[in-house]
């Protein structure tokens, strides 16, 4: 009889603790997401709506916000924000398959100390590399140029793209690779037939990882451009002046920078999970 009650006594707890996290994480979640919803509540709002004190929730709602911010040539900002983004992911991948395959299914000679540079370029803080890079780009003439982003978010995303890639390819079983071996595939059918199928969620993870890091830079983009290459979000600093700030059109404009991530992270959401969950459970 007490181990009856023992028992239902730990499923009870089991319940209540479950219904607690459960909670706690509902709590949570609205918490990081109730910003973003603000957002874009108040980007339909009028202007005069939007700031008042305590917030108005009740109110007309408008698109002339959207049409404002198009109206201040905020496309130009988002095309070179996609450029960049895109091209530079593109080549990260281009790189960071070769080089990850290279380090994990048919590893180099001292393939750690490798990994280790590539992972070393990232501990230096851009803000004290950012006067070398200024006036390398001023002597070459690259300044206010989207191709000199693109290679500098190259650089910035490939050594977190190599090591990703690795990751995703040290769990490929050796059985399937050396089955493929035994059946006389070259080293281009074993790679691109039998081994990237196996870690294409892995790709598409790593891919939209570097394309939201590159999109979302701002430190890089609001030193080096001006106005021809300037991204979308130091452009976003533009709808606060000397006026004042300008909350709705400026949540408006917040609103269509974060849509692009946003539609790329829903188009790829399956095999983001899958791929952040490779090498999670051995």
């Amino acid at each position: 009889m007490s181990t009856t009650v023992v028992a239902r006594g730990g499923r009870t707890r089991k319940r209540i603790t479950g219904a607690v996290l459960t909670v706690v994480t509902w709590v949570v979640t609205l918490g990081f997401f109730f910003p973003v919803a603000w957002m874009v509540f108040t980007a339909f709002k009028p202007e005069r709506a939007a700031s008042t004190n305590p917030p108005t929730f009740w109110t007309e709602f408008t698109l002339a916000n959207f049409q404002r911010v198009f109206d201040s040539g905020f496309t130009g900002y988002l095309i070179n924000s996609f450029s960049a983004s895109v091209m530079s992911t593109v080549i990260v991948m281009i790189l960071a398959v070769p080089a990850a395959y290279g380090l994990s299914i048919r590893p180099i000679v001292r393939a750690t100390d490798a990994l280790f540079f590539f992972i070393s370029t990232k501990f230096l803080p851009l803000a004290a590399a950012i006067i070398p890079i200024y006036l390398l780009l001023q002597r070459l003439g690259l300044l206010d140029n989207v191709s000199a982003l693109t290679i500098l978010y190259l650089g910035m995303n490939l050594p977190l793209a190599i090591w990703m890639m690795r990751s995703f390819l040290m769990e490929v079983p050796r059985e399937i690779i050396e089955a493929a071996q035994v059946d006389g595939a070259k080293f281009r059918t074993e790679m691109f037939r039998v081994v990237l199928p196996l870690v294409a969620p892995g790709m598409a993870a790593a891919a939209l990882i570097c394309f939201i890091f590159a999109w979302n830079e701002y430190f890089l983009a609001n030193i080096l451009t001006s106005n021809i290459a300037r991204t979308a979000p130091p452009a976003l600093g533009s709808f606060v002046d000397g006026r004042g700030q300008f909350l709705a059109i400026l949540s408006a404009a917040a609103t269509i920078a974060v849509l692009p991530v946003i539609i790329a992270g829903w188009i790829a959401q399956k095999r983001l999970v899958r791929g952040l969950a490779m090498g999670a459970i051995k």
